[in-house]
Parts: structure tokens; C-alpha cells; sequence
């Protein structure tokens, strides 16, 4: 019988107003892969942040025995000495540091006052091998892509001696490929003994690569299952998770009524911002009507976000040029108020940078986009805030004990919800949505799914750029492909099929019509 390597007991962490977890036991085999799975705010990431020493010993009921032994972790340094280091999904790099400053960070090499930078950039180079990124240690966060940092990450914890490794949504903002090459990398490990927790909504991925997959739900324990022994499909996942089947994921659109052109956008270029003669979104052209979901889809860096962002106010890029149409008459959008003003609407991707501010109220990040209808004479209304966020709050279900609570204490899934709740309350008639369930789990999707439908019924018109296939092929009714900055493609969406999109963004790399 394989050794335990982790045993949490009977944890209990409360917030003020909330059980965040309500006597949790987990149990981690040595040189296993252990998934941890559940809705938003199930507890997993507070599981892991009780072990990792970031919620101090002290501030939670229960025991964590690690390697036969009782441990106090009063913050990370203490449980990084162990052996157990956590990986963020917010990475946690400096972007204007090399990758081998950042994987020594706090953990220097050399004496007291003195760097030794040939150990430190030799080190790293070899840990760089080992986790398979060929790029020199001397390289610039800054210059690489995501995939490649998620890497960086992992060879950053290994040179911590790491040897038990948690995972917080390693997947979440990586393309397919990038994916399946860092769930590959953790088998590796494996095979020599390494021993990882993961946390993630993806749940053909978690079915891949997990030997046990443990299901919390409520801040509570509901079960475990065993690979070996246990059916693990996504849909018994889903029904512990949930609490029950979740048969269609989802939901359908009672009586489509797609009217006219809303918007129409022609001839649209974008160059990067700094690096000008750089073109990120080429000649695109593309046009959603009233009532309709309209996808677009690619592959990670073909310039649908550069799109959405220089649509939206010009809010990214340089040397933009094209025509912007709404409601048959052409627009100047030349800042974010513009865009507004013309009932334009943009839900970023990252709601955690630019889409909310974590340090305050629910209450404020749902009236911000739209303050001259809660104000009068320049001052606001505090009374019409509450009932405005509180109207949204119910409108979008929204878990929480108040909506003066901070919108950092909520879970991903909540996040999102006043995210859309701050853009709804603009009172727009078309609203791009970028990549609207990343992080999320697939009970948060569904209503969201729900919310873009009531959207669509009201007249609205929505543009959803999702990463995930089988998503944009269940919301949309037509999909562009796009691909190096251009549409490649516009597919029916009853016509379309994943393979359908993929063969056309192939065909475009060959440089085939």
C-alpha cells in the first residue's frame, strides 16, 4: 500500500459571515496526482492556502500531518522548507526581470551580499531543461508567452526542492497544446515520484491526468474517487460537484428573433503597441446583428482580444484604421466613453487587472461604468447604488452575505457576475464578451450561459471570444475564425463542428485559401 504523504483533518476556516470550509479531510498518496474539484467558493483554493502557511497556523480548526508529522505552517517560507510549494493562478513573475532572476527570487544564490550570477543563471538553465522550455534563463519574463511562464513557474518551484506540488488552474489561460504538454510534464514527474495537487474546472483535463479526484462542495468533503476503481467521466464529476446531473450543458434559446445589422466593423487593422510595425489584427472585417450571439474563435495569440480592445474605445494598439458601424450609422470610438456612449460594452478577459477593483464593494464595481445614473449634481446617490447593485445581485444570483463586501473575498465565479453586472448596468445594445467563463466552474457557466441568453431575447446583440470550443460551439449562432490577426473563416452555427474550426485555422497557417 502506497505511502500517505498528506493528510488534512477535520479543517475548519471561517471568514467573518462565512464558512469557508467546514471540517475538510483530504488524503494525498506519495508520487500520486490528486485533483481537487468543485464549484467557485467550494473552498479548494482555501483548502490549499491553508496548507501552504498563507492562511497561518492558528487561523484554522484541524491538523495537518505531512510525512508522519503534525505541522505548524505559520506562512509559505514554512511550508516551502518542507518541501511543498503552491503555483498561483495569477503567476506570480516580474515581467522586467530575467527567468532566471525570477526563479532564485528569495531564494538567492551566493553569500549574504553577494549574488553569484553564474550559479544562479547555470541553475536555472538546467531546471529550464527539465521542465522542457528552451529559451535562456537570460530571457525577459516580459518577452515570453503565457504557456511559456506557466513553465517557468514549475521550474521555479523544482528549485525549491519541491516535493509536493499544488497547481491553482495551471490550464486556465493556455491554449490546447500548451495544456496538454504541461498536464504531460506533471506524468513526468510522477513517474519519478513527485507528488501534485491540482485545482481546475477543466474536467477532461482533471479525468487525464488525476489518480483521485476529491470533490468539495459548500466548504465541505463530499467524496473522493479513485481512478482505478471509480467511474470519473465528466459527468459523474459534474454530479458531485453540483449535486446533481447536469444533463445539458448548455441551455437552449426558446424562439431566436435575429433581426438587423447592430454593428458592423470593416476593414479594421491594429498594429502592437510597442513594438509599431507589428500588425496584430489584419483587414478584419465582421458584423453581428440584433438578437444574436455572434463567436470568435482561434487559437491563443490570434488577435481576438487585440480586436475587442481596439474596438472598444481603442483601448489597445496603434495605427488603427477602419470603419466602425452602429445601427447603420458609422461611429468615431475614440475613447472607452465613446464606446459607452454609443452602448458598446467590453467584458475583459482579466477581471482581476482591468475589469474590477478587488479592494472595493460589490456595490461600487457595479455602478462604475455607468456612475451618472446613480449621481445627481455630480454626487451620488449612495441609497440608489445599494438597490442598484442589490436589483443585480438577485438578477445574476450573486453568493454574497452583502454587497458592501469587498469583491476580492469572492470566488472567481461571483467575480464574474458583478463583472457583467458593472457592464449591464451601462445599459448596452451590443457586448463583447472575452473569454466571459474562464476560471469558473461549469455550474457558474451555465447560468452565465442563461444570462447571455436573456441578454440576446432582450435585443441584444453579443460577440463571445472563448478559447473553448465546445463553449462557442453551444452559444453562438455563427462563428468567425480567426487566425495571425485575420478572420479566416465564418461558419453557421449549426453547421459547425470543432474540426471544422481547427481545419480552417490549419489551412490558414499553410497559407491555404
Amino acid at each position: 500500500m502506497a505511502k500517505i504523504l498528506l493528510e488534512m483533518k477535520n479543517i475548519t476556516k471561517t471568514f467573518p459571515g462565512v464558512k469557508a470550509l467546514d471540517n475538510v479531510n483530504l488524503q494525498v498518496e506519495e508520487g500520486e496526482i490528486h485533483a481537487l474539484v468543485g464549484e467557485n467558493g467550494a473552498g479548494k483554493s482555501t483548502l490549499m492556502n491553508v496548507l501552504s502557511g498563507i492562511y497561518p497556523y492558528g487561523t484554522y480548526e484541524g491538523n495537518i500531518i505531512y510525512d508522519g508529522e503534525i505541522c505548524k505552517f505559520y506562512n509559505i517560507k514554512d511550508s516551502e522548507e518542507k518541501g511543498i510549494v503552491i503555483i498561483h493562478q495569477e503567476l506570480a513573475l516580474i515581467p522586467y526581470m530575467t527567468i532566471g532572476e525570477n526563479l532564485y527570487l528569495g531564494n538567492e544564490r551566493g553569500k549574504a551580499c553577494s549574488i553569484n550570477w553564474n550559479e544562479t543563471y547555470g541553475e536555472a538553465d538546467k531546471y529550464l531543461k527539465i521542465v522542457g522550455l528552451e529559451e535562456s534563463s537570460r530571457t525577459l519574463i516580459k518577452d515570453i508567452g503565457v504557456g511559456k511562464q506557466q513553465l517557468v513557474e514549475i521550474a521555479k518551484a523544482l528549485a525549491k526542492k519541491a516535493r509536493l506540488l499544488i497547481l491553482d488552474e495551471p490550464t486556465a489561460s493556455l491554449n490546447e497544446d500548451d495544456s496538454k504538454a504541461l498536464l504531460d510534464l506533471l506524468l513526468k514527474f510522477k513517474q519519478q515520484g513527485m507528488t501534485s495537487i491540482i485545482i481546475s474546472h477543466k474536467l477532461n483535463e482533471v479525468a487525464y491526468v488525476a489518480d483521485k479526484i476529491t470533490v468539495i462542495r459548500d466548504g465541505a468533503t463530499i467524496e473522493t474517487l479513485d481512478k482505478a476503481t471509480d467511474d470519473i467521466s465528466e459527468q459523474r464529476i459534474i454530479k458531485g460537484m453540483v449535486g446533481r446531473e447536469l444533463t445539458d450543458r448548455f441551455p437552449k434559446r426558446q424562439n431566436k428573433n435575429i433581426g438587423e445589422v447592430a454593428m458592423e466593423v470593416k476593414n479594421w487593422n491594429v498594429y502592437h503597441p510597442l513594438y509599431t510595425e507589428r500588425k496584430v489584427v489584419d483587414d478584419v472585417s465582421f458584423k453581428v446583428h440584433k438578437g444574436e450571439v455572434v463567436g470568435i474563435a482561434g487559437l491563443m495569440g490570434a488577435g481576438r482580444t487585440e480586436l475587442a480592445m481596439s474596438i472598444f474605445g481603442k483601448s489597445y494598439g496603434t495605427r488603427i484604421t477602419g470603419q466602425v458601424f452602429i445601427q447603420g450609422s458609422e461611429v468615431k470610438l475614440n475613447t472607452v466613453q465613446d464606446a459607452i456612449d454609443h452602448k458598446l460594452a467590453y467584458v475583459t478577459e482579466d477581471r482581476k487587472g482591468n475589469g474590477l477593483i478587488l479592494s472595493k464593494s460589490i456595490k461600487l464595481n457595479t455602478s462604475l461604468a455607468n456612475m451618472r445614473a446613480i449621481s445627481r449634481n455630480g454626487v451620488i446617490d449612495g441609497d440608489k447604488e445599494f438597490l442598484v447593485a442589490e436589483e443585480y445581485r438577485d438578477k445574476l444570483k450573486t453568493k454574497c452575505p452583502t454587497v458592501e463586501q469587498n469583491v476580492g473575498n469572492l470566488s472567481g465565479g461571483n467575480q464574474q457576475k458583478v463583472l457583467l453586472a458593472k457592464w449591464m448596468f451601462a445599459q448596452p445594445d451590443i457586448l463583447i464578451l472575452d473569454e466571459p467563463t474562464r476560471g469558473i466552474d461549469v455550474g457558474a457557466k451555465y447560468e452565465i450561459y442563461c444570462i447571455i441568453n436573456d441578454l440576446v431575447a432582450a435585443g441584444k446583440s453579443v460577440v463571445m471570444i472563448s478559447s473553448e470550443l465546445p463553449e462557442i460551439l453551444g452559444v453562438a449562432d455563427r462563428i468567425y475564425v480567426m487566425n495571425e490577426g485575420k478572420i479566416v473563416g465564418e461558419i453557421k452555427g449549426e453547421e459547425a463542428t470543432q474540426e471544422l474550426i481547427m481545419s480552417r485555422i490549419l489551412k490558414s497557417s499553410k497559407g491555404e485559401q
